[in-house]
C-alpha cells in the first residue's frame, strides 16, 4: 500500500545479528583475551609489575587464560548460528575484494559486504591462526622439555613477536568497534536496525537469511 500525504511510515523491524550463544562466545573470548594480554603487560613492563605485585599469581593468570582461550570457540560449535557465521567468516566472496580495494584507496561511499565485511574476515582468520601459535610457543616456554629440539629462546621470540602483533590488532578491533555504536549494540543485544545493515552490510540482506540467525 502506498503512503499518502500525512500518513506515518511504519518503523522497520530490527534485524537479528547475533544469537545469545554467539554473544556469549564473544564475551568469554574477549574476557580471556583481556586477562591474558593484561597479565602479559604486567610481566613485561616493570612499572605495571610493581603496581600489581604478586608476580607468581600474574604468571598463573596469564598461563591459564591463554590455555583457556580456545575453549569458548570450541563450546560455541554446539550453536548452529555460530557454525553458520564461521562458514561466512571462512569464505571470501568477490565483493570482499572490492571492499578491500575501496579501503586501500580510501574510496568514499558504501562498500559491499555480507554479514561480515572483508576486514572482519581477515581479522578473524588472523586471530584464529595466531592463537594456536601463542598456545604452542607458550607450552614450550612452560614445559621446557616438551620438545628438546626447539630452543626455548626461539619459542620466546616467536611468542613475544606474535603477542605484540595480537595486541596491536586487538586494539585496532576495539577502536573500530568504539567508532560504531550500532555494531556494539548488535554484539551487546543481538539486534541492529535495517538501516544500519543496508548501509554497512548490504549483501547480508541478500543472502537469504534476512537477519534471522538460527539458534
Amino acid at each position: 500500500m502506498t503512503s499518502t500525504a500525512g500518513s506515518t511510515r511504519r518503523p522497520e523491524r530490527p534485524l537479528r545479528r547475533f544469537s545469545r550463544g554467539e554473544r556469549l562466545v564473544h564475551r568469554a573470548s574477549a574476557g580471556l583475551m583481556l586477562l591474558c594480554v593484561g597479565a602479559a603487560a604486567c610481566l613485561y613492563f616493570p612499572p605495571l609489575a610493581q603496581l600489581v605485585g604478586r608476580r607468581h599469581l600474574v604468571v598463573v593468570v596469564h598461563e591459564w587464560s591463554g590455555l583457556l582461550l580456545p575453549v569458548p570457540v570450541l563450546l560455541g560449535l554446539a550453536s548452529r548460528a555460530f557454525r553458520a557465521d564461521l562458514r561466512r567468516l571462512n569464505r571470501l566472496a568477490p565483493y570482499d575484494r572490492e571492499w578491500l580495494r575501496a579501503v586501500r584507496r580510501r574510496a568514499p561511499g558504501p562498500r559491499p559486504a555480507g554479514k561480515f565485511n572483508a576486514g572482519q574476515k581477515v581479522y578473524a582468520g588472523w586471530i584464529a591462526g595466531a592463537v594456536p601459535v601463542m598456545t604452542f610457543t607458550g607450552l614450550l616456554m612452560w614445559f621446557t622439555g616438551l620438545l628438546p629440539g626447539i630452543p626455548r629462546a626461539s619459542a620466546i621470540l616467536v611468542h613475544d613477536l606474535t603477542a605484540v602483533a595480537i595486541a596491536a590488532v586487538v586494539m585496532g578491533h576495539v577502536r573500530l568497534a568504539y567508532r560504531d555504536p550500532e555494531a556494539r549494540r548488535g554484539m551487546r543485544t543481538g539486534w541492529v536496525t535495517a538501516a544500519w545493515a543496508r548501509r554497512n552490510h548490504p549483501r547480508w540482506l541478500d543472502d537469504g537469511t534476512d537477519g534471522q540467525s538460527p539458534v
